[in-house]
């Protein structure tokens, strides 16, 4: 072509170009002033906001009295409650103890800012006038009675290091092998010595992730309350298929290898239970085949505790429970701690899966009481999560509880005034999911109320039983931490949120409401979270946070921003700064989630292509339906991990209604995915060697990529060793394949836990603000990381 021509040419495209931005209307920028609103409105920066929210109480050795630690405008501060006497009094004073601190390491600390928020007594807890804790690399030990600190090396982590009930003995793992020690001692004992890699003692397979930051782990391992026994699992893993990531930042890229079982792979993780004799250096091994280590709230583990075996009170027997795949049918079953001998007490069965607590992250309701006669035994066998009490033969003794309501939490077992105290939600009128504490003797009768209040509750009971502590609050109240005698009684308050800082702000309390499920019958309940500027004559798109379970809900009940972790996906989410942008972002709980009854919890069973998403569109429309301020022609949806696969799922299923999704870490085929939890919710993988297909093809998100119509962003970090990455590259490859245009971000050596990454965040919002609200963002609005 003449040179002449291109100059002709490229002058006409500049003369359109022109004329376009003349007679076009520009597209809205969101304002650095929008963004910075958003960011100030990040969990961790609202938080500094919020004060005396939240309280871990930190049992003494009295078992009544406790401390905790408090944030106050005057920075954090730490509190002993002896609820005996109903003092509340500081357990040291912040600015002596800072100058202490000071003096000991030759620097200056703000007391206002202590650099530590957890210590332990001196000598193991009995001298209660001394702290010891850890600050930059260095060991300190502080009196603060006379407000004398002294540093030294840092010394290593008591984690890994399980001390016996008596407070004799610590119990550890070296080379997969099980050791114990005198406390105290550097002389140590092996108890086991056939432990081996992939077959370790109290100890599986680490992740990619645990040895890139490396970190103390406790082992699992649970003394018996005589301090004579162990009772410890040995892992099997050698034959289990193994799942490669690669961390590809360094010059030469690196290879990590993982067992990690997947559904329908014929060999999984298993464990066989030993009972090691401290003294006479023996070990027993339990006589059952080996146990599935699925992390299913049944059998296995949950962050290094074995959540599925007690000791008996004599010490001379161990109970556990032994679940199969699915898992369908469960055993409770006890073992003479000499022998190893076992018998079965009771089995408990479902259609679809057992449950034994529907609290995500709770142990088993399920415990022996009278010296081992009788067992109280959680089970859905009515349709209800109930309490049942069981004769040790397994016979039925009495139901502990009935009704159209569901219990949460096994709490406190009283054995003198015959009590159980537990958590339950449905029972009382309002929303079905505030729990609320209650008591009912062993004999089913005297069901009590204890947490009158119409909120939700955070119960921890002390040791000894005698004492309550409970936080309350809903979305629309602040918390209130109060002390409880056992018949329920407030005999002191400890805290009462101060949020007028927040309210300054301009913040709005979240709207919680309810609709009607996709049946047009059942109650559903969510949350909506509006601008700080929310003008109601004003279209705004909408944007649905989902999680589609089963194992948990998302929409909180009780306050929220918080530091309490019960509301991990809401701040996952970051809901309340994405709305500050121009969004009403909506959270709502659907079928197929837990706390409700067992039909409500089972209705996509063996069908996780449903994802409650129904529901999530019959809201949003019956919503929109009753707040002239949401737009239908503009709602988008986001979400990370099984959020990732919904949203993902919900753009395909309802191309017409999703305009936008964001799907960070999703399971978008969960034959890529850790056998434990998908064969949970679909089933056993079953294959169609004829229609060369399997029952999970129909669930998988790359069987609908020829319906995206919008405008989808998948996110992933590329050492995810929980989700594989595998799941978004298949995902890729099949809209590749399909000739759809999407957007990709691979977070490089990144694990599952991404959302809150400050990168990941503005992404997310600069694509809901281009392709929803139809503005363009700052350029490259930087977030400041949340603090240490």
């Amino acid at each position: 072509m003449p040179v002449g021509c291109r100059s002709v040419r490229a002058s006409i495209r500049t003369t359109l170009a022109m004329l376009a931005a003349i007679l076009l209307p520009a597209r809205p920028l969101r304002a650095q002033a929008d963004y910075h609103r958003a960011e100030q409105a990040l969990t961790w920066n609202e938080l500094r906001l919020v004060y005396g929210d939240y309280i871990a109480p930190q049992w003494m050795r009295d078992g009544n009295r406790f401390w905790y630690r408090v944030t106050t405008p005057r920075g954090p501060e730490f509190v002993v409650e002896d609820p005996g006497l109903m003092r509340r009094a500081p357990l040291f004073d912040n600015a002596r103890l800072a100058a202490a601190l000071s003096l000991a390491a030759d620097t200056s600390y703000d007391p206002t800012r202590l650099p530590f928020v957890a210590f332990r007594f001196g000598d193991d807890g009995r001298d209660e006038t001394h702290i010891v804790f850890q600050a930059h690399r260095k060991r300190f030990v502080c009196d603060v009675v006379r407000y004398a600190c002294v540093a030294g090396d840092t010394v290593p982590s008591a984690l890994p290091y399980v001390r016996s009930p008596d407070g004799k003995w610590e119990a550890f793992i070296r080379d997969h092998n099980v050791y114990v020690r005198a406390a105290g001692s550097s002389d140590s004992t092996a108890l086991t010595a056939d432990g081996a890699r992939l077959n370790g003692y109290g100890e599986e397979a680490r992740r990619p992730t645990q040895i890139l930051h490396p970190r103390p782990q406790r082992p699992t391992l649970q003394w018996s309350p005589d301090s004579r026994r162990i009772a410890v699992p040995q892992f099997d893993e050698r034959h289990v298929l193994d799942m490669p990531l690669i961390s590809m930042t360094s010059q030469r890229p690196r290879m990590f290898t993982y067992p990690y079982a997947l559904p329908g792979d014929s060999i999984i993780p298993t464990f066989d239970i030993h009972i090691l004799d401290v003294a006479a250096r023996t070990n027993v091994k339990v006589d059952v085949p080996p146990q599935n280590a699925q992390d299913n709230g049944l059998t296995g583990m949950q962050d290094s505790t074995w959540i599925s075996v007690h000791w008996g009170d004599a010490s001379d027997r161990l109970y556990f429970t032994d679940a199969d795949r699915g898992p369908r049918h469960v055993r409770l079953m006890v073992a003479d701690a000499a022998t190893g001998r076992a018998t079965t007490i009771l089995t408990d069965s479902s259609r679809t899966y057992v449950e034994l607590n529907l609290e995500s992250g709770g142990a088993p309701d399920w415990t022996p009481v009278d010296g081992g006669a009788h067992v109280i035994w959680f089970s859905e066998r009515d349709g209800w999560g109930h309490l049942y009490l069981f004769n040790a033969d397994g016979s039925l003794a009495n139901r502990i509880t009935s009704g159209a309501w569901t219990v949460g939490d096994l709490v406190h077992v009283d054995p003198v005034g015959r009590w159980v105290y537990f958590t339950a939600r449905g029972r009382e009128p309002g929303d079905p999911y505030y729990a609320r504490l209650y008591r009912a003797h062993l004999d089913g009768t005297g069901l009590e109320l204890l947490t009158p209040e119409a909120a939700d509750h955070t119960i921890r009971m002390t040791p000894s039983g005698r004492y309550i502590v409970d936080t309350y609050s809903t979305v629309r109240s602040a918390p209130v931490t109060v002390v409880r005698t056992p018949d329920g009684k407030v005999v002191q308050t400890l805290e009462k949120a101060d949020i007028g800082a927040l309210l300054a702000t301009g913040w709005r309390y979240p709207v919680p409401f309810s609709v009607k499920a996709r049946d047009g019958v059942t109650d559903l309940y969510g949350v909506m979270f509006l601008p700080a500027n929310f003008d109601s004559t004003r279209k705004y798109p909408v944007i649905d946070h989902i999680y589609p379970g089963p194992q948990i809900i998302a929409a909180p009940k009780s306050f929220y921003p918080t530091s309490s972790p019960a509301l991990e996906y809401s701040t996952m989410g970051q809901v309340e700064a994405l709305a500050q942008l121009g969004f009403v972002v909506v959270e709502v709980d659907a079928m197929g989630t837990n706390l409700r009854s067992k039909a409500f919890h089972d209705t996509w069973y063996a069908d996780m292509h449903d994802n409650g998403i129904p529901d999530h569109v019959a809201a949003i429309k019956q919503l929109a339906a009753r707040y002239g301020f949401l737009d239908l022609d503009r709602v988008g949806i986001y979400g990370h991990s099984g959020g990732g696969f919904a949203s993902t799922d919900a753009i395909l299923s309802y191309p017409d209604f999703y305009k936008v999704a964001v799907s960070s870490s999703g399971n978008h085929d969960n034959r890529s995915y850790y056998y434990g939890w998908a064969e949970r919710y679909q089933g056993l993988l079953v294959r169609d060697t004829a229609r060369r297909s399997d029952n999970y093809a129909a669930a998988a998100n790359k069987t609908y990529v020829d319906r995206l119509k919008g405008k989808l962003f998948l996110i992933h970090g590329d050492m995810d060793d929980n989700v594989h990455p595998a799941n978004t590259i298949q995902m890729v490859d099949a809209l590749i394949k399909a000739n759809k245009s999407f957007d990709l971000l691979i977070y490089p050596d990144r694990n599952h836990g991404i959302t809150q990454e400050p990168y990941l965040i503005r992404r997310t919002w600069d694509y809901f603000v281009q392709n929803l609200l139809g503005a363009t963002p700052p350029h490259d609005y930087r977030i400041a990381p949340p603090p240490e």
